[in-house]
């Protein structure tokens, strides 16, 4: 595991220098994010998967103090209990809770209205929805689990905030991706809310939900590919879960893997952003691709 920690975080510094030639003088704002996180299978928490992706996240925070975590949902299984919270959740990722911002997944539903979610969280959680800044990018989180009426003051609520922030690259996350090649599938839900992220010119999404890693082309909030406007989206499900293999490929699925667990690692600068799937354990080598990674500026 030290091996594999260390080669994570010397992955980690590369990136960083790339990121930042990339973009010049600007060396953005490093962002770590994944869902599905800590399973509550283990006597020690240590041992869990959770504890090795989450030593993964805490070598490159300790390398940059401005950077931030993205917890993309279902942080704790299997139903999102208090004691999940405080057993499982909190002696992984929780050691960098301060710079985490979360989104709640469906596991944590499974406790009516995920109250201990929101009793961990406190203020951070907002309603389940809420936005900030991270220098020149704005940042949505958004909850995929409301009932109808709840939702639509979610978009409400979301049309009100693109209006009030303007910016020229916005990120948004939530847990059930709109697409998926994964077992769990495509999840229409929010497809309004893409649609509203779209006509403001948003950048990315990310997701979780299906336990796997899948990079998608940019399209629209009907699938339609959109080199131009369209949204980026991935899915990021490799927080700690057990793995799930994918099913029926949906259409520009750009990039899927299954074979790994890990983070996504954002570098986020004015104009543009830098991604790559930083691993944090290995289950097969064998005819496994490199990591995916890349950039691209935003619109």
């Amino acid at each position: 595991m030290a091996r594999l920690q260390m080669r994570a975080a010397a992955a980690l510094a590369a990136f960083v220098s790339a990121s930042a030639l990339a973009a010049g003088v600007d060396p953005g704002i490093t962002v770590y994010a994944a869902g599905d996180i800590a399973r509550c299978a283990y006597p020690d928490p240590a041992y869990s998967v959770a504890a090795e992706t989450a030593a993964t996240v805490a070598a490159g925070l300790a390398q940059d103090p401005r950077a931030v975590v993205l917890a993309l949902g279902d942080l704790t299984y299997p139903v999102g209990a208090a004691k999940e919270f405080s057993d499982c959740y909190a002696p992984t990722w929780g050691r960098f809770k301060d710079r985490t911002w979360p989104a709640p997944g469906n596991h944590e539903y499974y406790t009516p209205g995920a109250k201990p979610y929101f009793a961990y969280w406190g203020a951070r959680a907002g309603r389940g929805y809420y936005s900030f800044e991270l220098g020149t990018w704005h940042v949505i989180s958004l909850d995929s689990n409301l009932a109808p009426a709840q939702h639509a003051a979610q978009l409400d609520w979301l049309r009100a905030d693109l209006a009030r922030h303007p910016a020229r690259c916005t990120l948004a996350y939530w847990h059930h991706p709109l697409y998926s090649s994964g077992g769990h599938g495509s999840v229409p839900k929010m497809r309004d809310a893409w649609k509203l992220l779209y006509d403001a010119g948003a950048e990315l999404v990310l997701s979780g939900h299906d336990h796997d890693y899948e990079r998608f082309a940019p399209q629209d909030a009907d699938g339609r590919l959109d080199a131009a406007r369209g949204i980026r989206q991935f899915v990021v499900g490799t927080g700690g879960a057990y793995p799930t293999p994918f099913l029926l490929t949906v259409a520009h699925s750009e990039v899927r893997d299954s074979n790994r667990t890990g983070v996504l690692r954002l570098q986020l600068y004015a104009g543009g952003y830098g991604w790559e799937f930083v691993e944090s354990t290995r289950l097969s080598s064998f005819g496994v691709a490199p990591p995916d990674r890349g950039s691209a500026a935003c619109h």
